[in-house]
């Protein structure tokens, strides 16, 4: 029988072949470091001088709800400062009176708040930061809190922006001050990057207004009306970050980054009763398994993805640039799926 390594190898080399991807760059690790690692395929297929390398940055995407906000959260939580299961209006005078008031952060944390689904936040709101802002946070909502799972980027935008009340710091710098600079995380950040670190920046979709794929600027368009500091996207990292802020996360010393083991524990179990999908706290059970394998997931709509087991002590970190292809999830989603399963068999 092949390897994990091999066979995670041909994986991801099938993949660039088959242009779901021009490359990738993963890892597999525990609580103490790394088991398995590669790389493949270049950061731009059209030049063939830019390989991917260990040290490519990548737009995360929807990680940043993981690496800011969820971490952040947990911080304040971990604080005493943010209660998960009150009525957000008892606590933050923004809501108070609207219907974002009778919302709880447990109910954000696992998309069952009831929130709009519409995430176009320019052709509701217009392009002034302080209107999206009020058009988020006293819009009604699309249904009653807590009748079903409905996934919408506007719950990490929320947290992001009551993570910036209670602490009373930008969302960038609370990230960077309770969670990245403590567990050593250097090269994560929020954009755009400056010039000389987006040319190590793996390129994502083509920018219809410059007919140039983007590179060290955030690929969604709600980020970059917010100026590219938000809960929905904006991050970018490495792969040495991401696996720090993994074995962290099994360590999960609670002297060390912002959010300890308690959190973690909180997080990785499923809230949603029977309702489905089933979610924990921002993260969720990976397709294809039950919540008794608990191998939790997060993806990006770039083509990143971790995953965390508790219970195996072991985590996962695959980063690619899909989008730089296509928005077509499913070729993509085969390949994610097949990676966990050879991670955590």
């Amino acid at each position: 029988m092949a390897h994990p390594h091999d066979q995670i190898t041909k994986l991801f080399g099938d993949g660039v072949d088959q242009q779901v991807f021009p490359g990738a760059v993963w890892a597999i690790g525990d609580g103490d470091g790394l088991l398995h690692s590669g790389t493949c395929g270049l950061a731009d297929p059209t030049d063939p001088e830019q390989p991917m390398r260990s040290d490519t940055v990548f737009d995360v995407a929807s990680l940043t709800k993981i690496l800011a906000v969820w971490a952040c959260v947990g911080a304040l939580w971990q604080d005493g400062m943010l209660p998960l299961d009150e009525p957000l209006g008892a606590f933050w005078p923004e809501v108070t009176g609207h219907p974002l008031g009778h919302v709880t952060a447990r109910q954000l944390l696992t998309h069952t708040a009831g929130l709009p689904l519409r995430a176009n936040l320019r052709n509701l709101y217009g392009t002034d930061p302080r209107a999206i802002r009020d058009g988020v946070l006293h819009e009604a909502l699309n249904r009653s809190p807590g009748h079903a799972v409905d996934y919408t980027d506007r719950a990490a935008l929320i947290l992001g922006y009551l993570a910036e009340h209670l602490s009373g710091q930008p969302l960038d710098q609370l990230a960077r001050q309770r969670v990245w600079k403590p567990l050593g995380m250097n090269g994560t950040s929020f954009g755009p990057l400056l010039p000389g670190l987006a040319e190590r920046c793996a390129p994502t979709e083509l920018d219809q207004a410059t007919g140039i794929h983007l590179k060290g600027i955030v690929h969604d368009f709600s980020a970059r009306l917010l100026n590219g500091v938000c809960g929905i996207a904006g991050v970018f990292s490495v792969l040495d970050d991401l696996a720090l802020f993994q074995r962290h996360l099994l360590a999960a010393e609670a002297d060390q980054g912002g959010f300890g083991s308690a959190w973690v524990a909180e997080s990785l179990q499923v809230h949603t009763g029977g309702l489905t999908p089933a979610r924990g706290l921002f993260w969720y059970p990976a397709p294809g398994t039950s919540p008794e394998e608990d191998i939790y997931v997060h993806y990006g709509f770039t083509g990143t993805g971790m995953w965390a087991s508790p219970t195996q002590g072991r985590w996962a970190v695959l980063l690619t640039n899909k989008l730089y292809y296509s928005r077509d999830r499913e070729p993509l989603m085969t390949i994610r799926n097949a990676f966990c399963t050879l991670a955590f068999d």
